[in-house]
């Protein structure tokens, strides 16, 4: 993103994870005012992410996705067929709003664009 307020709140939101963990309403509240200058900055994919991620947030009150990996380790699909119970992944959404901050960067782009596969596809 280019907005400097933007850039501050992503920052706030980052802190605010950090300091008091997942308080959905807060979030929630400062995600929307960030997809209002994703809409004005005109990138689709970025407003698209940051509207999944609220809604994924309002949905469950916690956030289930997990970071995309660069490739596929085979012990963490056996994990995952034998803990069906996703967890709350702080350190996903931390990373998520990190790649908020310069969605322009290829390999930021093409994890965000995951993030809303997974997002799109996500069924608790």
């Amino acid at each position: 993103m280019e907005n400097t307020n933007a850039l501050k709140l992503i920052k706030k939101i980052q802190s605010d994870l950090i300091a008091n963990g997942l308080v959905v309403d807060n979030i929630v509240t400062d995600l929307k005012k960030l997809r209002e200058f994703a809409l004005l900055e005109e990138k689709p994919v970025l407003v698209k992410g940051i509207r999944l991620a609220y809604e994924h947030l309002l949905a469950n009150e916690a956030f289930l996705i997990s970071i995309p990996s660069d490739e596929p380790i085979e012990d963490e699909f056996e994990n995952e067929e034998i803990n069906d119970e996703p967890k709350n992944d702080l350190e996903s959404l931390q990373y998520l709003l990190s790649l908020f901050k310069d969605a322009d960067n290829k390999h930021n782009l093409s994890d965000l664009r995951e993030y809303n596969a997974k997002l799109q596809s996500f069924k608790a």
